[in-house]
């Protein structure tokens, strides 16, 4: 090969070379992979986010707040059933066994009181089932008696159908949940005796996390279709509504009816109370926004509680909301906020 071919093959490795020089990347990457990148880090941040999420650890000093109120709020409802549990629960009951399966034809809505015939066994189940409710909202035994207390309240509403309301759906909800998390790492029988046995108490837990998240998530869906379902009708976008529920002799237990002397009062609840239902799932969230939507909480169920006489619906749906409250701002305004009680 004479000296010109030469030159003229190496000129075309080179131009070759270029090229493959101009198609690569600095990393040495091709143009293709680049544009993947990208997409590629977005998902990677949401898989860590979601993982951050669901499967963080997270302190109980929270989920044993919620324990206190909800175990309590749990006790007394079943305690009322005490007075006329023949008439409600029993064999022979306003809505027997056999009418029940027959309206409800679903295997799985078992209930333990189903094979109880007996008055004075009925009662004694009663009493066992009270005491162990007790010892849940106490905190002793909490992952045993929590299980047992969710499948209380389960049993219970599956029994009593008919005689339900919407405050025996949040009780169940949430003490399925509380069985779930470490809700008696804290405030609690058993860490007490934990500490008075040195035995170090359990700090931040996943199963805690995701107990919180089950319930924060649950409460947005509830909160949802609750206003939903007041735009489907006409009284609460006219305003009507708020007075309509105060003026119910049903439900009244406080005289609100002074409040048509300000009808501009009625339309602005009316208004509000849709917009915070339904902006509840979103707004919560950010943190520039979650205290605005939980200090409106508070005075809507009060309200409900004192003025339409459902004061147990309405301190259970603020435990529910105690939920987006953080550990260590729980842990900061109890005095005696440590793992010792």
């Amino acid at each position: 090969m004479n000296s010109a071919s030469k030159i003229h093959s190496s000129a075309e490795g080179a131009s070759a070379e270029g090229a493959s020089a101009e198609g690569a990347s600095a990393d040495g990457s091709s143009p293709d992979l680049q544009q993947q990148q990208p997409r590629v880090s977005f998902a990677r941040q949401w898989l860590t986010a979601w993982n951050r999420f669901w499967f963080a650890g997270r302190d109980p000093a929270t989920l044993a707040i919620i324990r206190l109120v909800v175990g309590s709020i749990v006790f007394y409802t079943h305690l009322v059933w005490t007075i006329e549990l023949g008439a409600f629960l029993g064999r022979e009951a306003m809505l027997p066994v056999e009418y029940r399966s027959q309206l409800f034809a679903n295997h799985f809505a078992w209930s333990h009181l189903d094979w109880v015939s007996s008055p004075s066994m009925l009662m004694v189940i009663h009493l066992v089932g009270l005491g162990l409710i007790g010892l849940f909202t106490i905190g002793m035994w909490t992952r045993w008696t929590g299980i047992a207390t969710a499948l209380l309240v389960i049993s219970y509403a599956n029994r009593a159908t008919g005689s339900l309301f919407g405050l025996d759906q949040i009780n169940g909800f949430l003490c399925l949940y509380l069985a779930i998390g470490n809700s008696g790492g804290a405030y609690s029988i058993d860490s007490w005796r934990k500490s008075k046995s040195n035995i170090t108490t359990a700090g931040r837990d996943v199963l805690t996390n995701i107990a919180t998240r089950l319930i924060q998530i649950h409460l947005c869906v509830v909160y949802f279709f609750a206003g939903i379902g007041k735009l489907q009708g006409e009284t609460w976008l006219s305003g009507d509504a708020i007075w309509l529920a105060l003026a119910s002799y049903e439900y009244q237990t406080l005289d609100m009816t002074w409040i048509a002397n300000h009808l501009w009062l009625v339309a602005a609840l009316s208004l509000v109370t849709v917009l915070w239902e339904v902006g509840y799932a979103a707004l919560i969230w950010p943190q520039l926004t979650r205290p605005i939507v939980l200090a409106i909480a508070i005075p809507m169920h009060l309200g409900i509680g004192f003025c339409m006489g459902m004061l147990t619906f309405g301190l259970i749906m603020l435990a529910a909301n105690l939920a987006f409250l953080e550990p260590e701002w729980v842990k900061r305004q109890m005095s005696f906020g440590s793992n010792d009680i």
